[in-house]
């Protein structure tokens, strides 16, 4: 699994003109991708790390100050665009994979404690955010 973790002063994701999932003041915006060989126990672990990860001001966790965090799934991030011009998608799970393990990943974070929003799987969402910093990193797990 990989995630594009930004430190955020607020974030939401609308579809269809409705705000679906969204979170205000200091967070976590999380985008999620899921591949081929990613397990329920990688989402857990994923979790893990995004809740006790200190990147928040003054080296503080989501656990810490008790910041939400908002996730989103993100197919793109296995996107391979090395040769010719157009991306290809090879690396990505499909979406009866794929849901469920970022499903998995929002339900873990909820189980540790986390105040959590998400978007919506597979929709065309609209995401705005506010990149405190900015500051922004990739984790795989």
């Amino acid at each position: 699994m990989r995630a594009v973790v930004q430190r955020v002063d607020g974030a939401a994701v609308v579809v269809d003109g409705e705000t679906v999932g969204e979170i205000i003041g200091q967070g976590l915006c999380v985008l999620v991708g899921v591949t081929h060989e990613d397990t329920a126990e990688k989402a857990a672990q994923l979790a893990r790390k995004l809740w006790s990860v200190r990147i928040l001001e003054d080296e503080k966790s989501c656990s810490d100050v008790g910041a939400p965090l908002l996730v989103i799934s993100q197919f793109t991030l296995y996107g391979d665009a090395r040769k010719g011009r157009r991306p290809t998608w090879n690396a990505a799970a499909p979406g009866a994979v794929a849901e469920p393990l970022v499903d998995a990943v929002v339900a873990e974070l909820r189980a540790l404690g986390a105040l959590v929003e998400t978007g919506r799987f597979g929709a065309d969402m609209k995401v705005s955010l506010t990149n405190n910093g900015p500051f922004t990193v990739l984790i795989e797990v």
